[in-house]
């Protein structure tokens, strides 16, 4: 075990040795060579059953070295693997045929999901550690993870969620030589113990009441049995969609949605004050409270902004589920800030990329950035 005084003598005798972090880089490429080839011979020793050098009457000896180069996060290594005459040595640290060592493919994934395109990728790599990697490869080792995404998006799922928030996030991507816009669904469920838990993904050229009653029977399929809270946006049809699937759900539209929806009819003059106007509604303390406020709104705006008037009439009882429920929960409830906050996640993964080669790819990068 190496004690702190050792660490401290080594790292006296590199400050007097070098003058740069170039200086440390190289010293580090050299430990981990050096490490590699002592390990290795261990290996050997361990697998022959007798220390290098030392004679002994067995059928299988050493047979000298072969040499390969590896990849790694602290560059391009070249090392020794030894041999043994009976073939039958097959090291661990450094398998037969590995080129990489554990730690560039982390790497490679983790930029990956910061939404670098895959050259990027192989640019930054070249920059940090010295390493040169192809886009090819880059490509394999994300590649990698798709098996895990699908073993993801198909596990069992707990029988209830009391508040689940559908929602879809709109990507680019490259499609017999144009690029379209398809949509990411997510559902992003709320456990009985109070943790969030994004319960899938799907994507499709459109969003739509139709597309959302497959992923629900999806759901379903999976184990979900019941909804308590189903939170959406002002989709047409998406209501009825999520009651075909789960009949005693209550599905509360968003209010900053439809808040956001009525403030395109009102200019900046009068902005501040029916703002102020639809939050006495939303964050009244009862319904009977919220429906005066409605009128007391009508009255003041009716004739101003008709449209918005009739938008939040019409979705009224949607609107308004939220006020079956205790006021320290409703806000939880009647705004989709806990999605929007995996979308704002999603989205600046997503506004690196622009354009997604193909819908596996943007599988991916929307994957890991969750």
């Amino acid at each position: 075990m190496t004690t702190q005084s050792d660490i401290k003598k080594l790292a006296e005798q590199m400050a007097s040795s070098m003058n740069s972090f170039d200086d440390i880089k190289d010293f580090q490429k050299q430990l981990m060579q050096s490490f590699i080839d002592t390990a290795l011979e261990a290996e050997m020793e361990d697998h022959l059953g007798y220390p290098k050098h030392e004679k002994a009457d067995k059928p299988n000896k050493r047979n000298g070295h072969t040499k390969k180069r590896v990849r790694s996060d602290t560059g391009d290594l070249e090392i020794s693997t030894p041999r043994d005459r009976g073939g039958s040595f097959e090291p661990v640290l450094v398998a037969k045929h590995q080129t990489r060592i554990s730690g560039l493919d982390d790497k490679i994934i983790f930029f990956y999901a910061k939404g670098q395109t895959t050259t990027e990728i192989v640019d930054t790599i070249k920059e940090l550690y010295d390493v040169d990697i192809s886009s090819t490869l880059v490509s394999r080792v994300t590649d990698n993870i798709i098996d895990d995404i699908t073993a993801w998006q198909n596990r069992p799922l707990s029988s209830v969620y009391p508040i689940v928030y559908l929602d879809c996030i709109v990507v680019k991507i490259r499609q017999d030589k144009q690029i379209i816009n398809k949509a990411i669904y997510l559902a992003l469920g709320v456990a009985l113990n109070g943790k969030k838990e994004l319960l899938g993904m799907w994507l499709s050229e459109n969003e739509g009441a139709k597309f959302w009653l497959g992923v629900l029977t999806e759901l379903q399929n999976r184990g979900v049995q019941d909804i308590l809270i189903a939170c959406v946006d002002g989709l047409k049809g998406f209501p009825d969609a999520i009651n075909t699937v789960y009949p005693n759900a209550q599905v509360q539209l968003c209010i900053v949605h439809m808040v956001r929806y009525s403030m395109k009819f009102v200019p900046w003059t009068d902005k501040k004050a029916v703002a102020a106007d639809l939050k006495a509604i939303y964050g009244a303390d009862t319904l009977e409270i919220a429906e005066a406020n409605l009128e007391h709104f009508d009255e003041v705006w009716g004739d101003k902004y008709p449209h918005v008037v009739k938008s939040w009439r019409s979705n009224w009882e949607g609107l308004t589920v939220f006020f079956n429920y205790p006021k320290d929960i409703r806000k939880a409830i009647y705004t989709t800030n806990a999605i929007e906050s995996l979308n704002s996640v999603i989205r600046t993964a997503v506004n690196k990329r622009k354009v997604f080669p193909s819908d596996q790819a943007a599988f991916k990068v929307v994957y890991l950035a969750t």
